[in-house]
């Protein structure tokens, strides 16, 4: 008796195995159950905000100017940020039930034995997670659809920028948990490393709002800091180069360990190369200065003409901010106006100075709250923390003359004045019963 080979890749088999997995696990289904009301909860508010800001039941005006009318700040971002909950703590369950369930059931002895690399297979895994991930993502595509069968207004490249950011940090995610999930002999021991690591950045963003300098720079890498810029429609080259370098940091430690076989000395120095290959790739990355600013209010830029001014002066520009961390007039420069003039002009240096790290006692200092700007040998002083202030004395040291305003490139917004009918009984009921049958029909089968 003859027995013909299979015409299916060994790589195609373990997709369709590691398919079965996920299916298989309850984590999973978890996750999708608890995707709905999780996203229903901030869409139905973002809505109901929304609509009251735009003057439902007289609550309000709705003739309204900027990001109060974006549906990018208003509905997006509270509405997909109920991904980053969900992927801060449960996916990585998902990842580390599939990712040490072969270690645990002995599946995986059975797997090295196919010549196959670990890294394929980690691959794999990953594959099938992601895939996992965008089948949970379909409770905020029906938010997308619910608020546009209430006549809100869609734009693609905002919308596409907030998915993007939010599938990156699902797969820095999935890294981790593989990488955890590989390195220990235990999935509790991995949820608690996991864990650990979450609860890390989240400590390096509190001290980055405290100590400011080397901190607040590291803290721009962090997954919080990544979401929140993608939420605000701002692509940054080096952040996801950053991301993805870790992300395939993660699954290249995960595939190192997953080798059984291999004796732990060598594991051990083949991951502390990578990890140190991983560090240098990542500071080149702090180097990219590239950008896209993909809102429609272009609230991460200057107006245009003012950016097609500030592009033609090429002398280094120095600033000198004598503000405190916690100082809020501190945030309100950074974020309304160093944070675009970056952006137009790489060659801006930035440096705070302060003696505390809350001001309060500064106040009375003579020197406090000024803002010196240094470009080609000439300065000047400002107390100003708006973006229009910190362009004006720019254009006082540079000799520029300014641009005129142009009133038809202010962003108007879009008022809607409607209540979010229906993402109760789709979130709240339609979502949970839906997964609930598929599960069992999927899981009986």
């Amino acid at each position: 008796m003859s027995f013909s080979p299979s015409r299916k890749s060994p790589f195609v088999w373990l997709l369709r195995k590691e398919w079965r997995e996920l299916v298989a696990s309850r984590s999973w289904w978890v996750l999708l159950v608890a995707m709905g009301p999780l996203v229903g909860v901030s869409f139905i508010s973002a809505v109901r905000t929304y609509a009251e800001a735009s003057g439902l039941n007289g609550t309000a005006v709705g003739q309204g100017v900027g990001e109060a009318f974006s549906p990018l700040i208003g509905v997006w971002a509270p509405t997909f940020s109920a991904c980053e909950l969900a992927a801060a703590f449960l996916l990585p369950f998902v990842g580390i039930r599939l990712v040490s369930g072969d270690r645990q059931s002995g599946a995986l002895k059975i797997e090295l034995q196919h010549p196959m690399s670990s890294l394929a297979r980690m691959s794999a895994k990953a594959l099938v997670l992601l895939a996992g991930w965008i089948i949970a993502s379909a409770a905020p595509a029906l938010a997308v659809v619910l608020w546009k069968s209430y006549g809100g207004s869609i734009y693609p490249p905002e919308l596409a920028t907030v998915v993007f950011g939010h599938m990156l940090n699902a797969g820095l995610t999935i890294a981790l948990a593989a990488a955890t999930a590989a390195l220990t002999e235990h999935p509790s021991t991995a949820a608690i490393l996991t864990l650990s690591v979450t609860v890390g950045t989240w400590i390096i963003n509190f001290i980055a709002a405290v100590h400011g300098g080397v901190w607040e720079r590291a803290a721009g890498y962090t997954p919080t800091a990544m979401v929140a810029e993608f939420q605000h429609g701002l692509i940054r080259l080096d952040v996801v180069l950053v991301a993805a370098a870790l992300v395939f940091a993660g699954l290249g430690l995960a595939a190192i360990w997953m080798r059984l076989g291999i004796p732990a000395r060598r594991r051990i120095n083949e991951s502390i190369a990578l990890g140190a290959m991983t560090l240098a790739v990542m500071f080149a990355c702090t180097f990219v200065t590239a950008s896209w600013d993909t809102s429609e209010s272009r609230g991460n830029s200057f107006p245009e003409a003012d950016e097609a001014t500030l592009r033609e002066i090429r002398t280094p520009l120095r600033i000198e901010a004598h503000l405190a961390p916690e100082d809020p007039r501190r945030a309100d420069l950074e974020h309304r106006a160093f944070v675009k003039l970056r952006r137009v002009m790489p060659k801006t240096d930035v440096r705070y100075v302060s003696s505390s790290t809350i001001g309060l006692f500064e106040q009375t200092a003579p020197h406090y709250g000024e803002i010196w700007y240094e470009l080609g040998g000439r300065r000047t002083m400002s107390r100003v923390t708006t973006a229009e202030g910190v362009l004006e004395a720019i254009y006082e040291i540079s000799g520029v003359t300014p641009p005129a305003e142009d009133e038809e490139s202010i962003f108007r917004g879009h008022p809607l004045a409607v209540p979010p009918k229906g993402a109760a009984a789709v979130f709240y009921g339609i979502w949970p019963a839906a997964v609930v049958a598929a599960a069992f029909f999927i899981r009986r089968r």
